[in-house]
């Protein structure tokens, strides 16, 4: 009996050392073949870093620099000192104490770009905004008066115009919205009264908004060639030489360049240009929808999948949009091949189209893609904070209330709604002065809105139905 017990647990213990003997052999082997496997992968990548340079096809870059000497060359001839002058009215201790009652010039300095051989000049709004006299100096030291054509402050162009008896050097228009990220730039201006001065940078950014409020419609360029004060309203040339955009703002807390420049883009500048000349002042097209640029905290937000594109969630009733079935809840992915990620893509791209243009709409619809044809109308409201949405009114609609002005409150907003209702104020009762000012149209609200400071007071007065002028004021 002991010596079965003996060769039972003699066996067992057997087992046992050629299962122990087993796992550590098998570990080995494992170990072994994690190492070969190891040292394979780290051959394969040495390789692949040494042969990368060889394999890799980098024919789709352009390694070489524009030529700026031939860029700038030609450029420069093209691009003008803007000297504007105006009076102020205001007066120093010194002008009290020694009786001076005359007004001051004021002279304001920037640049402007030839667009014509007959001496049409684009430059930027703010430039010639309070200037009573203008003179062009060219980069060949010749002198000219300049008058303004038109202006539009909106988009911040000016067209200005001047007499020459020869023929002018002149800047052709390039398609901005073609334009790529990281793609070189020559900004070119006076900065500082430093004429035809040239810098040169890439395109960092496009339809870059400065406006945190969202009011304007701003939609730049965004790039990191020097732009100093004085450089506004001077030229950005792509690398073939064309006028890709007009310079027009800095980024900056010190009043000088500190990394990144604006600038309008042509196809904007070049609509606006067209409209003063056709029109006498700017048409603006109106697709007529709100909403918010997309986000994935906004994507889950509205229980959406995307994360870029323009999320509808309101549609003018009297809009294009709506006509062409556009409806709350699409997603604006993009307008006529232009990708739509951000409302100032939305509004840049529209800033180039009028009343009537027609526009293909690619959207998402319950995750589906979606085509739609937009015709364009024009603008007929604005969205008053205090109010809601305000409307044109029709010269029938004067007539019948035998008005010579105004416009006609459409819709409240939620905010003040009751307030209006609990004052006897209803939907198409008339808004007839602002501040003391006239209101013919919505462009009057928006000056006015545009132009108030947040804590001013404002006063309101209403045409009811009833034919009673009731007057609000706000503090």
């Amino acid at each position: 009996m002991k010596k079965i017990v003996f060769y039972i647990s003699g066996a067992f213990f057997l087992g046992l050392s050629l299962l122990v003997v087993s796992n550590v052999i098998d570990n080995n082997i494992q170990e072994e073949i994690r190492k070969i496997e190891q040292k394979k992968s780290k051959d394969l990548v040495l390789k692949s870093f040494k042969t990368q340079s060889e394999n890799t096809d980098y024919s789709y870059l352009n390694t070489q620099r524009p030529d700026f000497v031939e860029i700038a060359k030609n450029s420069i001839n093209t691009v003008v000192h803007v000297k504007s002058s105006s009076s102020s009215s205001d007066y120093s201790i010194e002008d009290f104490i020694f009786g001076r009652s005359q007004r001051r010039p004021q002279i304001g300095s920037g640049s402007g770009v030839i667009i014509s051989s007959d001496g049409y000049i684009v430059t930027n709004h703010h430039v010639i905004e309070t200037a009573e006299d203008i003179q062009i100096t060219t980069n060949d030291n010749q002198s000219y008066d300049a008058k303004i054509v038109g202006s539009d402050e909106q988009n911040d162009i000016a067209l200005l115009k001047i007499d020459s008896a020869n023929e002018l050097p002149y800047a052709v228009f390039g398609d901005s919205d073609t334009t790529e990220i990281g793609e070189w730039v020559l900004a070119v201006g006076n900065p500082f009264n430093l004429t035809s001065t040239v810098t040169a940078g890439i395109i960092s950014a496009k339809s870059r908004s400065l406006d945190p409020t969202g009011r304007t419609t701003q939609s730049y360029i965004q790039t990191d060639a020097a732009v100093n004060p004085g450089n506004s309203g001077g030229a950005l040339i792509n690398d073939k030489g064309e006028l890709i955009g007009i310079n027009t703002a800095i980024q900056s807390q010190t009043g000088s360049y500190v990394g990144y420049s604006f600038a309008v883009p042509s196809n904007i500048a070049k609509k606006v240009i067209e409209d003063i000349l056709e029109y006498g002042n700017v048409q603006y097209g109106f697709l007529g929808v709100t909403g918010t640029s997309l986000n994935s905290f906004r994507a889950k937000e509205l229980k959406v999948e995307d994360t870029e594109g323009f999320f509808i969630n309101g549609i003018d009733k009297e809009s294009g949009a709506n006509t062409a079935g556009i409806k709350i809840g699409d997603i604006i992915k993009d307008i006529d091949g232009i990708k739509i990620s951000k409302f100032s893509d939305l509004k840049g791209y529209l800033n180039t189209k009028r009343p009537n243009d027609i526009v293909e709409v690619n959207l998402k619809r319950d995750n589906e893609s979606k085509s739609v044809k937009v015709r364009l109308n024009k603008n007929e409201r604005i969205n008053f904070y205090l109010i809601g949405i305000l409307r044109n009114m029709s010269p029938d609609e004067l007539s019948l209330r035998n008005l010579d002005y105004g416009v006609k409150i459409s819709e409240f907003n939620s905010d003040y709604k009751s307030y209006w209702e609990d004052y006897g104020v209803k939907e198409n009762d008339i808004i007839k002065k602002i501040n003391g000012k006239d209101i013919n149209s919505i462009s009057d609200i928006d000056k006015i809105v545009s132009s108030r400071k947040y804590y001013d007071p404002i006063s309101i007065e209403i045409l009811t139905q009833e034919n009673k002028l009731e007057r609000f004021n706000f503090r």
